[in-house]
């Protein structure tokens, strides 16, 4: 129990050191959830065939993935098709197909019924 004003701010201060202590031990907990919530979330928007727009080549590996768990195939189902190991569309899928050829990003895309569609857009010069 509180009696008096100099209690009242003793347990104030230490209140508010222990806030700092709470958040700073319940800060990596708290930033795993919320990444997991966003890897939920794209999962949840992906089955739903609603792709985020890509801006760069190297978007493609994950747009693949995307492509493979918004047609229903595992990645067996996916090794099948393309006459591959299983293990050899995971690896290509924990790198997010880094490095692939064209060919091989077209490959993949043949194999799943997908078509891909580029534009060209004229960027504005960043002045050196």
């Amino acid at each position: 129990m509180i009696r008096n004003e100099k209690e009242y701010k003793e347990a104030r201060a230490r209140l508010e050191r222990d806030e700092e202590e709470v958040e700073r031990a319940l800060g990596p907990g708290l930033s795993f959830r919320a990444q997991l919530e966003e890897k939920m979330e794209w999962y949840e928007r992906v089955r739903r065939r609603d792709f985020e727009i890509i801006d760069n080549l190297s978007a493609v590996g994950t747009l693949l993935i995307a492509l493979r768990i918004a047609n229903g195939l595992s990645q067996k189902d996916l090794a099948q098709k393309l006459d591959v190991s299983e293990a050899q569309v995971s690896r290509d899928e924990r790198n997010e197909y880094h490095g692939i050829t064209v060919e091989r990003a077209q490959r993949v895309l043949d194999a799943m019924g997908e078509s891909l569609t580029t534009r060209v857009v004229e960027r504005p010069l960043v002045p050196a």
